[in-house]
């Protein structure tokens, strides 16, 4: 004979399925995020690599995919202007004025 299970457990169990689920779907985002952001970088090698001696695509393929780098490029140039100064760096992160 089976003895039936009070709600008070089952609404612990739906509470942990409910949490597990929860953080599951958290690291998925996350890896997704970061595979994301990873294959940003490769493209901005691919495009931009002869800046920094990398065999690049041909120009005409480069300067066609241009448009698309506009935030790398403005980043890359951010970077560069505060690489002098690691502290510059440390306030454009903050956002001080």
């Amino acid at each position: 004979m089976k003895m039936p299970i009070p709600t008070a457990i089952w609404e612990k169990i739906r509470e942990l399925v409910a949490t597990s689920d929860t953080v599951a779907r958290s690291k998925a985002v996350e890896a997704i995020e970061y595979e994301s952001r990873e294959l940003e970088h490769i493209f901005a090698l691919l495009v931009m690599g002869s800046l920094i001696g990398i065999p690049a695509p041909p120009a005409q393929v480069a300067l066609e995919l241009m448009p698309l780098m506009e935030e790398e490029l403005s980043l890359m140039i951010d970077k560069i202007d505060t690489a002098e100064n690691p502290l510059s760096d440390l306030f454009s992160v903050l956002d001080v004025n």
